[in-house]
Parts: structure tokens; C-alpha cells; sequence
């Protein structure tokens, strides 16, 4: 294969920043688009879902969120890892052949169970793309267009979430209508039709992926590296073993008093999750979140074991702490309204799929772009002035959409929830690159990556995992979508108080941040 020669010989590499560089950027962005529409467009076909599957508004939560996240965050790490030591083009395609296999698989789902297989299946592929696309993208080009190349690939994300709603109403719309009442082929429906036509082209796809030119590692910082390291898969067995159960109590079990914590934990874990299986009835939910938070907690404590200092930083701190539930809060708050705001649409006024489609998918794009840019810049200035600047702007996504969530949910008029619903989208997204930059301020730089894994355990963890469910089930509970979703708002308070900690202990005598211009000294600072 090409990927191994390039990826040992510095002469043979592809230029950094030529043709090839930006042939490969075109594939990456192609496959976040895709990664992106098979994970979201599940919102516009929820209500036809719910109405053939004949489940419940808590079961859509689930499916959407809790089933996606677990899976996605459990994997998330040790795929990460393996980017770090295999060929990273590779691996991209592998996972892309398997998420596009589950999410075309899932057009064939006639239960319940089968989508949610599907949708675990999914989650798992696209765990391994986001972190070998950032890698590879950093040995592509030079560092005086990083800046230019990332923005570009993170734009990718906004456009797939963006043409997951006109795609699949547009399909599901239109099958329906040439083939009414399960005549199509195979007697599949509009949602069923819409999962298979987003989900083939992926498999095409990969094999254009697979046969990327691996960059070489280091190479726009002049230190050569090769693509495989020695023992790859075996740090990946490792990993995955620190995580996903049951291969936990082998791994807990070589670290000395390891085995004895880590089953306290389950049982801990198992009894709660039984608990909350009792009072709500869910099975599912609280079977697989506590999967997750068991699994969360036996990485914790391999972490703890083999690198105390990255722990310290991280989980030793409370403000860390505090800062991961808040973002993590503001996940929940930010990913439930954005999936239930098309099947509420759907449900309360007289529009198809595909003018929801339209209306909501394509102008939510620009608004989420111009929020993240937003958000960013004032983040920047404000932090130039106080410290605190990046999450007092995080602050303001818990309270500025508020009057908006409330007038949508109140409105009879769909151009009128449209135009709110961009208002609402826009103050939503200011948090994004605010909570970035200040988790990136919280470690040195040598453990962004981990910080930054940690911020995302937390956004599925608690946002994904838990804010869909969490208003589908009060809209399962009151009959009314509408009550689920003001539901949420619950959850802005918590979010104030949970980033307002953050603030004190950035401002106490004990976390005193460092002022603006001696910030380079942050990594000598712990914070407890």
C-alpha cells in the first residue's frame, strides 16, 4: 500500500498543503457531512416513527440520545487512541463502513429493538472518524493554515446537521407519496427509504478513504514519526479493556486493590440504575446509562492508576468538576432542543416534512455558525477584561434563549416559530467555542487532548445521554411535547449555578487565575 511507504519515508510524503493535502480535506469534509446527516436525521423522521413503531415520546429520547451516547462515548476513547498509533485514513474507513451499514440496516428495522440496534451500531462507527480527522489534517498542512483547514472541517458538522431535515423530508415525503401505505419496495415506508438513501453512499465512500495516503505524523512540525507504531492494537485492547465492560474487572484487576474499588462501583452503579429502572419503568435508559457511568468510572480509575498528575489536573479539581456538569448541562439543554423543535413543529401546525425541512434545517446552518463565531469572539474579549469572560458567555446560552423557547412553544404561527426558532438556535450556540477555549485554559498543554475527551464524555454523558430522554419522558408522562420541551428549562438554573462555581473557584485564593499576561504559566498550576 502507498500508506506504508509515505508513512516512513519523509521524501515520498505528500506535500504539505498541496494537491493531494486538499483532495484529502475534501474526503474528510465529505465524510463529517455524512457522519453528521446519519446521526441527525433521525429528528425529522421521529414522528413517523413514533406513529409505525408505536412508541413513546421517551422512547424516541432514548433513541436519539442515550442510545447513540453511551456507545459513542465508550468507544470515543479507545478509537481515539488507536488514531494516535495506526494508520488513521484506515481507520476513518473502517468506521465509516460501519456506520453507514447500520444506519442503511436500519431503513430494514420493523421493531423498535432493531433501530436502537442500529442506532448503537452507528454510534460506534462514527466514534473512530472525528479524532483521525483532526490528527491527520494537523500532518496535512502547515501550521500558517491550520486555522483555515480546521475551521473549514468544523464547518462540516453545520452542514450536515443542516441537510439531514431537507433530505429526509424530502425522501420520506416523496416515497410516501409514490408508494402510499407500505406499497414500496419491500413494503418500506418514507423513514425507512430516507435511512437507506443517506446510508449507501457512506459505503461508497470508504473505499475512496481507504485508500487515502497516509501524511506523515509530526510532519508540519518537522519531526518524523511513522504511522504504526509498535504494539498499536495492543494499547488499543488495552484501552478498550479499561472501559468497556466486562473487560473492566480484568483491567481493574491489574492495578493493586484495583478489583476490590471497581466492583464496589458496579454494585453501586447496579443498584441505582434498578432503582431508577423501578420508579420509572424505562429498562433501556438506566440499563445503558449506567453501562456508561460504570464504564466512565473504570477509565477514571485506570487513569488515576497510571497517570496521577493527568488526573489531578482533571478530576482532582472541583472547578473542572463543576465546569464539565455545567457544559455537560448546557449539552443536554442545547441537543434536546434542537431534536425535539421538528417533531414538535410536525405535530402542531399544518406542515409537511418537507417544508419543516426547509424552513428549519437550512437556516438553522448559518445561525448555528454565526452563534459559534459569535460566541467565540466575545468570549475572547471578554476574557481579555476577567478571566471568568469565557463562562460568564457560556452563561449566557442558559438564559438568553429562554423568552424565545417560550414564545415558540406558544406561537400559531409556523413562520413566526421559524424565525424564533433561529433566534433561539443563534443564543444556544454561543456557549460552543467559549467552553473549548476555557477547558483547553484549565490543564497545560500537553493534556488538551485529554481535557478535551473529558469535555466531550461530558456532553454525552449527561447532555446526550440524558436530555432527550429526559423531555421525551415528561412528554410521554403529560401527553404534551410542548410540556416536554419547556421542561428543559429546569435545567437553565442548574447550568447558572453549576458554571457560577466554576467562576468562584477561577476567583478563589486557592485557583486564582494567573493574570492575562503571564497566562503561558498556567501548566505549572494545578487546580483543586
Amino acid at each position: 500500500m502507498q500508506a506504508s511507504n509515505n508513512s516512513t519515508n519523509p521524501q515520498a510524503a505528500p506535500k504539505l498543503g498541496g494537491p493531494y493535502a486538499w483532495y484529502s480535506l475534501g474526503l474528510l469534509i465529505a465524510v463529517y457531512i455524512i457522519n453528521v446527516i446519519d446521526r441527525q436525521i433521525i429528528s425529522i423522521l421521529a414522528q413517523d416513527i413514533k406513529a409505525d413503531l408505536h412508541i413513546t415520546d421517551a422512547d424516541l429520547g432514548f433513541l436519539y440520545g442515550t442510545a447513540f451516547a453511551i456507545f459513542f462515548s465508550l468507544f470515543g476513547i479507545p478509537f481515539g487512541r488507536l488514531a494516535d498509533l495506526w494508520y488513521r485514513g484506515r481507520l476513518i474507513a473502517i468506521g465509516l463502513f460501519i456506520w453507514s451499514s447500520m444506519t442503511a440496516l436500519s431503513g430494514f428495522a420493523t421493531t423498535y429493538a432493531m433501530l436502537v440496534i442500529g442506532r448503537m451500531g452507528v454510534a460506534i462507527g462514527e466514534s473512530s472518524a472525528t479524532p483521525a480527522g483532526w490528527s491527520m489534517l494537523g500532518d496535512l498542512f502547515p501550521k500558517n493554515r491550520r486555522a483555515l483547514v480546521n475551521a473549514l472541517y468544523a464547518a462540516a458538522s453545520i452542514v450536515g446537521g443542516s441537510l439531514s431535515l431537507p433530505i429526509g423530508g424530502w425522501v420520506a415525503a416523496n416515497w410516501n407519496r409514490v408508494y402510499p401505505a407500505g406499497s414500496g419496495p419491500f413494503g418500506l415506508v418514507g423513514w425507512q427509504a430516507a435511512y437507506l438513501t443517506v446510508g449507501l453512499p457512506g459505503i461508497l465512500l470508504a473505499i475512496l478513504v481507504f485508500m487515502m495516503r497516509e501524511p506523515m505524523r509530526g510532519a508540519s512540525d518537522g519531526t518524523y514519526e511513522p504511522a504504526v507504531q509498535p504494539g498499536a492494537w495492543r494499547t488499543f485492547g488495552l484501552e478498550l479493556a479499561a472501559i468497556v465492560p466486562p473487560l473492566t474487572f480484568w483491567s481493574a484487576s491489574r492495578i493493586p486493590g484495583g478489583l476490590k474499588v471497581n466492583l464496589m462501583v458496579f454494585i453501586g452503579v447496579t443498584l441505582a440504575a434498578a432503582l431508577l429502572i423501578y420508579g420509572t419503568g424505562d429498562v433501556a435508559q438506566w440499563c445503558a446509562y449506567g453501562l456508561g457511568i460504570y464504564a466512565v468510572s473504570s477509565w477514571v480509575q485506570r487513569l488515576r492508576a497510571r497517570d496521577p498528575e493527568t488526573y489531578s489536573f482533571i478530576w482532582g479539581s472541583r472547578t473542572v468538576l463543576f465546569a464539565i456538569g455545567g457544559f455537560g448541562a448546557l449539552a443536554a439543554l442545547t441537543v434536546s432542543l434542537l431534536f425535539w423543535v421538528s417533531p414538535y413543529a410536525l405535530r402542531t401546525f399544518a406542515v409537511g416534512k418537507e417544508e419543516v425541512g426547509l424552513a428549519i434545517g437550512l437556516p438553522t446552518a448559518v445561525v448555528a455558525a454565526l452563534g459559534l463565531i459569535a460566541g467565540g469572539r466575545l468570549s475572547d474579549l471578554w476574557y481579555q477584561r476577567d478571566p471568568r469572560g469565557r463562562v460568564f458567555v457560556s452563561m449566557l446560552s442558559a438564559v438568553l434563549p429562554i423568552p424565545f423557547i417560550i414564545a415558540m412553544m406558544f406561537t400559531q404561527s409556523f413562520t413566526v416559530f421559524a424565525v424564533l426558532n433561529g433566534c433561539m438556535v443563534f443564543t444556544l450556540q454561543l456557549w460552543g467555542a467559549s467552553a473549548v477555549s476555557a477547558m483547553q485554559d484549565f490543564v497545560p498543554p500537553k493534556l488538551r487532548g485529554t481535557i478535551m475527551a473529558t469535555h466531550g464524555l461530558g456532553a454525552t454523558m449527561i447532555g446526550s445521554a440524558l436530555g432527550p430522554y429526559f423531555s421525551g419522558k415528561i412528554a410521554t408522562i403529560t401527553d404534551s411535547l410542548q410540556m416536554g420541551i419547556l421542561s428543559l428549562l429546569v435545567i437553565c438554573p442548574i447550568i447558572v449555578v453549576l458554571l457560577w462555581c466554576v467562576c468562584r473557584g477561577l476567583n478563589s485564593s486557592r485557583d486564582k487565575w494567573l493574570s492575562s499576561k503571564a497566562v503561558a504559566t498556567k501548566s505549572e498550576v494545578i487546580l483543586h
